[in-house]
C-alpha cells in the first residue's frame, strides 16, 4: 500500500493489499510494506416492498404505492483502537506478511521469512498512527476481526492513509470500501483536506480500489525503495 519516507531497503513493501460502513462510530482525533488495501462497504440488499391483502387494496387506480422497507444494516463496522493494542499489533504483523509475501513470490519465489517480518516490524513501526496526530481503525465484518487502516497528518491539510489490509477469507465483501469511508471521516475529523498514499505496481487490487473510490495518481512524493506508484484524494 503506501511506503513512508522512513521505509528501509530491508524490509519489502509499500501501502496497499486491499481487496476489494454502516456509518462509522466517531474516530477519536487524529513504511517500505504496505496493503492499502495495500484492501467497500455494501449493505444487504433491503427486503422486498410489502403488499396488503388483496381485499385491502383499492382499485388500481387510486391504489398508494406499498412503502419500500427500511434497508437492513451493512454487515461492517469500523472503530478506532489503540495502535500498541494487543489485537491491533495481530492485524499489522498479517498485514505485513501478506504483502512481503507477495513480493517475495513476486521477485525470488518464496515467501518471506519470521526474520524479514520482525526485521520489517522494527524498521518501520506504526506508532505515529495514534492521537493527536493520527488513528489505528480496525474492522468487523458481522461481528468478526476483518482488517485494518490507519492515518497520520503529514501537514496540517494532508493525510497519509497507511497499512490498509483486508483478511483473506473477507476479501470482495466489500472490506475496502468500509474501511477507506471511516478513514475519510478520520481525516475529516484532523482537519485534512486530502489523503495521499504510495503503493506497488503489483498490488493491482489496491490500486483499483483506490482509483474506484477517487483517488488519482500524482507526482511521487516519497522514495522509498517500494513504492512505485503515488496517489491522492481531495475531500469534499
Amino acid at each position: 500500500m503506501t511506503s513512508t519516507p522512513r521505509a528501509h531497503a530491508g524490509s519489502p513493501a509499500p501501502e496497499c493489499p486491499a481487496s476489494p460502513v454502516s456509518p462509522v462510530s466517531p474516530v477519536s482525533p487524529v513504511s517500505p510494506v504496505s496493503p492499502v488495501s495495500s484492501a467497500s462497504s455494501v449493505a444487504p440488499a433491503s427486503s422486498a416492498s410489502s403488499v396488503a391483502p388483496a381485499s385491502s387494496v383499492a382499485p388500481a387506480s387510486s391504489a398508494p404505492s406499498a412503502p419500500s422497507a427500511p434497508s437492513a444494516p451493512s454487515a461492517w463496522t469500523v472503530a478506532a483502537r489503540p495502535v500498541d493494542d494487543p489485537v491491533s499489533a495481530m492485524l499489522l504483523r498479517e498485514y505485513l506478511v501478506d504483502v512481503a509475501d507477495r513480493y517475495y513470490q513476486l521477485h525470488e519465489e518464496r515467501d518471506s521469512t519470521p526474520e524479514e517480518i520482525e526485521q520489517a516490524l522494527a524498521e518501520m513501526p506504526s506508532d505515529d498512527l495514534a492521537p493527536p496526530h493520527g488513528v489505528f481503525l480496525l474492522a468487523h465484518h458481522q461481528g468478526a476481526l476483518a482488517g485494518c487502516a490507519g492515518l497520520r497528518l503529514l501537514d496540517a491539510r494532508t493525510a497519509e492513509l497507511k497499512r490498509v489490509y483486508v483478511r483473506p477469507a473477507k476479501r470482495g465483501l466489500g472490506g475496502g470500501a468500509a474501511l477507506l469511508a471511516a478513514v475519510e471521516a478520520a481525516a475529516d475529523g484532523l482537519g485534512a483536506g486530502r489523503i495521499v498514499l504510495d503503493t506497488r505496481l503489483d498490488l493491482v487490487e489496491a490500486r483499483g480500489l483506490y482509483a474506484r473510490h477517487g483517488y488519482r495518481e500524482v507526482p511521487a512524493f516519497t522514495d522509498g525503495p517500494y513504492a512505485e506508484v503515488w496517489m491522492a484524494k481531495e475531500l469534499g
